[in-house]
């Protein structure tokens, strides 16, 4: 018996899909799994990538023996059951990873089509406990565990030691387009310009510089590559938000926080910043768990939590999301699942 992975081509490797998936790659890679697929390639010309992908799927099932277990991390689009039937011909178990339910944000799927999509696995590796109680309600056929939080490599480490002093730099890292994030718009042209508990340090793209009519408390940082944000960062805070509202975390992109890793969590505690979260949202309890930062039900309530928050507390928050910085570097949550789903099999 082996462990193996399937490697595809990713056209990209910059967005936080891409970076979470070709993390796990190399954690694999590292952890002695068998690629049974062609190398990792980043073509990123259409036609191309497709190709490239298609002959790792067509390889794969022939590289694979009796009581081998494949690891495939979803979606995988339409290869996902070819890929997981074949290797149930040839003898082998699947432990899906699940990055993304296509079900929920994007609305590609009817959650049907997604179950029946994911009864191919024997194992599912779900995001956390509020998205294994889904996999659950919805009749999941596999057996289930979860990643806790994503682990995010770098070579690169925040070396900065802030000071702690009011105003506190709250840290925002995303996609910044009105159509996508239109609560940013709002949170920053409510604030009071005469002062406040915290600055806003926003850093991404397609930011709309004509909508914002109070930039009082903003410095925009403009986009910045993953490694060198986490060796540059100026904040003392990450924020994960989403959706249409500063009250509360609404639309799709919001409900999707109550079941999902934003990978922007991990990138800001591989910053070694404490992290600011919904309190409805699915990662609020690994945040508090670990004393790594603090809740909010809207963004509202930032000035009057940040300047009650003592130096001690934030100091106590700030070592313990160093700590945490050290797990996800090394692909401890990674590790730890894989080897939970290899005993369950």
């Amino acid at each position: 018996m082996s462990c193996c992975y399937l490697s595809r081509n990713y056209r990209d490797t910059d967005g936080a899909g891409n970076k979470a998936k070709t993390d796990i790659e190399s954690i694999m890679r590292e952890m002695g799994f068998r690629n049974v697929g062609f190398r990792q390639t980043t073509c990123k010309h259409v036609v191309a990538a497709f190709f490239i992908t298609l002959a790792g799927v067509v390889k794969a099932p022939f590289c694979l023996h009796r009581g081998d277990i494949l690891f495939l991390q979803y979606p995988l689009k339409k290869y996902f059951a070819f890929v997981c039937n074949m290797a149930h011909l040839r003898g082998a178990k699947v432990v899906t990873v699940i990055h993304d339910l296509g079900s929920f944000r994007r609305r590609k799927l009817t959650i049907d089509q997604e179950k029946r999509r994911l009864d191919h696995s024997d194992y599912i590796i779900a995001h956390n406990d509020a998205m294994r109680r889904w996999l659950e309600e919805h009749g999941s056929k596999a057996k289930l565990g979860t990643l806790e939080i994503f682990d995010y490599l770098s070579d690169t480490y925040n070396t900065a030691n802030p000071d702690a002093e009011k105003p506190y730099g709250v840290l925002y890292a995303g996609g910044l387009g009105s159509r996508r994030s239109p609560f940013i718009y709002d949170w920053i042209n409510g604030l009071d310009a005469g002062g406040g508990a915290y600055n806003i340090n926003l850093y991404g793209a397609a930011f709309e510089t004509d909508k914002i009519t109070n930039s009082g408390r903003l410095k925009y940082m403009g986009f910045v590559k993953s490694d060198q944000l986490i060796s540059t960062a100026q904040g003392d805070f990450g924020l994960v938000w989403g959706g249409l509202s500063t009250d509360s975390c609404t639309g799709d992109w919001g409900e999707y926080l109550k079941y999902n890793n934003p990978h922007k969590t991990s990138l800001y505690l591989r910053c070694g910043l404490p992290v600011i979260i919904w309190s409805q949202a699915a990662l609020a309890d690994f945040i508090t768990r670990n004393n790594v930062g603090f809740l909010i039900d809207s963004l509202q309530q930032l000035d009057e939590k940040l300047s009650m928050l003592t130096e001690a507390e934030y100091s106590e928050m700030r070592n313990n999301a160093r700590r945490i910085c050290g797990q996800i570097s090394a692909g401890y949550y990674f590790r730890k699942a894989a080897s939970k789903a290899m005993e369950e099999l």
